[in-house]
């Protein structure tokens, strides 16, 4: 696309950017999604079929009048991104094509970011050998997204919670010279709710909540249809409204923050410490097991109806539930989705969560208010990463 105007190059990517998102369009309905005359999206649409980035997939299903023709993402187009998921102690990686299927497995490495002094290099190292391994060329890469925890400022590539360098360059610029290829950081719970936007439960909803329940509680905020990250791209943290009545120290400084009685990390700790009081449960087999994070058993335990996980994890649940009333009272969603690691717990959470709504929120904003379980699980922030690309890379 380098010898094409600079307006032609972005209506290149538009169109590109809505069949990724949207699978498979009619001429009419790019330019609808677009608001773009239909003679502009033909001429697109016939320039991106001739690079090969854009084929035509037969005839739309009939309306009364003729059939028009489907156009998708060239399937054979050996282009590829690089999603990576990360949270405080596991991250992920796949590598996608541009119709997000995989090329490998996920691969897995667990990486302690609160601990690790090494720890960049080591995410670097396993973000080279991984490309490495595939046989993929950077020529055929459009780009790395990365997820991540922390205060980060997106458009800058700047993460102040972690990875802070002291030489000058930003963490998307130290990586990217590394990789040579663009890098692209965000938020992990931003990308979860795009991913929820994009391809999960909120896809064409305009205003939604996205709760990122993990080792902390995340938000990411859709208004208006479009992701909302405040002033500087830090909205959303939801783990540090003080809504706790303990006194316990919070990993932000803080006292009160909610993630000191929710996260699956204070909840393993709370399970373990009834155990060790009396309590009987099958976690205290399952946390013997060191190849599965406890967060995980805790959850398997729950799911699987182990009286003490569930009795905890409802408690977890009620707390962000209360949480979630005050952001009902301001935002007035149409729609919540619970994800994160901590919806694998899945339908459990619902009923401590809708507990709390109805006790603490007026009733004509929560009737009106949908709760969901996102069905995507840990596959939302490794799409979000993947859309990062998409939304920031140069096709060429």
């Amino acid at each position: 696309m380098a010898t094409k105007t600079k307006k032609h190059q972005q209506l290149s990517k538009e169109v590109i950017r809505h069949l990724y998102y949207n699978k498979m369009l009619t001429l009419t309905e790019l330019s609808g999604l677009g608001n773009k005359s239909l003679p502009m999206v033909t001429a697109i649409v016939n320039d991106l079929i001739e690079e090969g980035y854009v084929s035509e997939s037969g005839l739309a299903p009939s309306t009364g009048g003729r059939r028009a023709s489907t156009f998708l993402l060239n399937p054979e187009k050996q282009r590829f991104i690089v999603a990576v998921a990360m949270d405080q102690l596991v991250t992920q990686m796949v590598i996608y094509d541009l119709l997000n299927r995989e090329h490998e497995p996920i691969q897995v490495l667990p990486l302690k970011l609160y601990e690790d002094e090494k720890a960049l290099n080591k995410l670097i190292s396993f973000i080279k050998n991984n490309i490495s391994s595939t046989g993929i060329a950077n020529k055929d890469l459009l780009g790395v997204g990365i997820g991540m925890p922390g205060f980060i400022n997106s458009k800058k590539g700047v993460n102040h919670s972690f990875f802070n360098l002291n030489d000058g360059n930003t963490l998307a610029d130290f990586i990217s010279k590394e990789l040579n290829l663009p890098v692209f950081i965000d938020n992990d719970s931003s990308l979860i709710a795009q991913a929820e936007l994009k391809f999960g439960v909120g896809k064409g909803h305009k205003d939604v909540m996205v709760v990122n329940f993990g080792w902390g509680v995340g938000l990411g905020m859709i208004i208006n249809g479009k992701l909302f990250k405040g002033h500087n791209g830090y909205a959303g943290e939801f783990s540090h409204i003080p809504l706790s009545k303990t006194n316990k120290l919070c990993s932000c400084g803080k006292r009160g923050c909610l993630e000191v009685e929710t996260s699956l990390l204070v909840l393993v700790e709370r399970a373990k410490a009834e155990m060790a009081m009396g309590a009987t449960s099958r976690m205290e087999s399952l946390f013997a097991d060191t190849n599965k994070l406890a967060g995980d058993h805790l959850l398997n335990a729950a799911k699987n109806g182990d009286p003490l996980a569930v009795s905890i994890l409802s408690d977890a649940a009620f707390l962000i539930g209360k949480g979630l009333s005050t952001l009902i009272h301001i935002m007035n969603p149409e729609l919540i989705i619970l994800g994160g690691r901590g919806a694998m717990a899945g339908k459990i959470l619902m009923a401590p969560v809708q507990q709390a709504i109805n006790e603490f929120c007026i009733p004509r904003l929560a009737e009106h208010t949908t709760i969901l379980i996102s069905e995507m699980a840990h596959m939302a922030e490794l799409l979000g990463a993947a859309s990062l690309v998409i939304e920031n890379c140069e096709f060429n």
